[in-house]
């Protein structure tokens, strides 16, 4: 398993300090745009202003005269194979590998949709705490695409009620966007669109249906699409995936 680029791709940009504020600890963003417009807060030595932006790299950044520890953000995609953990620690202790054994970067970071173990594909890691809750609180709805294969040739039948949503823990699922790619001699390959997230809803659903999956692979996250890489592989995101990611949270 390997790193497919080199850090220079790592996305840097000047962040509003009101984010900066909140990432480094000092409580929401309107609190910090409180914090900002009563004063206290310096940047190189001078008053800041709401709206101002700061390079976490190079300014310095003062509150009541002590400087802050800005945490740089890190935004890393990462093509996760079947069999590896996609939370950073595993739990149970039993020595599997999880997605830190291929990301090996000093930095605490999260993962953004996880998926089960033998799932495979996108997973966004990130120390950015407010575009992580923007990513996977249900009420934000960040449409995520998958390619299912299932097993057996599915009824039209079972694609409606897929796509209309079913009763799954006691509760209908949201409808659901899917398109059959390629019927094969004992399989089915299926786009799946999603709205929402619960815990092993593509596979709790296709086998109640009566078509388990036999593989499943997340290709994106909202804008931000697997692309290239192989499984393994991982690179900091572009300026580009970046801008496209923050456009479709803060829009």
């Amino acid at each position: 398993m390997r790193k497919k680029n080199n850090r220079d791709l790592q996305y840097r940009m000047t962040v509003r300090l009101q984010k900066l504020l909140a990432q480094a600890g000092y409580g929401s963003r309107r609190n910090c745009e409180t914090l900002i417009a009563s004063g206290r807060v310096f940047v190189n030595g001078k008053r800041a202003y709401l709206g101002q932006k700061a390079d976490p790299d190079r300014d310095r950044v003062e509150i009541d005269g002590n400087q802050i520890n800005i945490v740089s953000p890190i935004y890393i995609k990462l093509n996760k194979p079947k069999g590896v953990l996609s939370s950073t620690t595993d739990e149970m202790n039993k020595g599997r590998m999880t997605i830190m054994d291929l990301v090996q970067v000093s930095e605490h970071l999260f993962p953004v949709g996880r998926l089960d173990k033998q799932s495979e594909g996108l997973i966004l890691l990130t120390n950015d705490g407010a575009l992580t809750h923007q990513l996977t609180h249900p009420s934000f709805q960040h449409e995520k695409v998958y390619e299912v294969i299932v097993d057996g040739k599915i009824t039209a039948s079972a694609l409606n009620q897929w796509r209309r949503g079913i009763v799954l823990d006691g509760r209908k699922t949201a409808p659901a966007s899917i398109e059959v790619l390629e019927e094969l001699p004992r399989s089915t390959r299926l786009q799946v669109r999603l709205h929402e997230g619960r815990k092993r809803q593509i596979r709790k659903i296709s086998s109640q249906l009566g078509f388990p999956v036999k593989r499943l692979t997340r290709l994106q996250i909202g804008p931000l699409k697997l692309g290239d890489l192989a499984p393994g592989e991982w690179r900091h995101l572009t300026n580009r995936e970046l801008d496209a990611l923050k456009d479709s949270i803060y829009r």
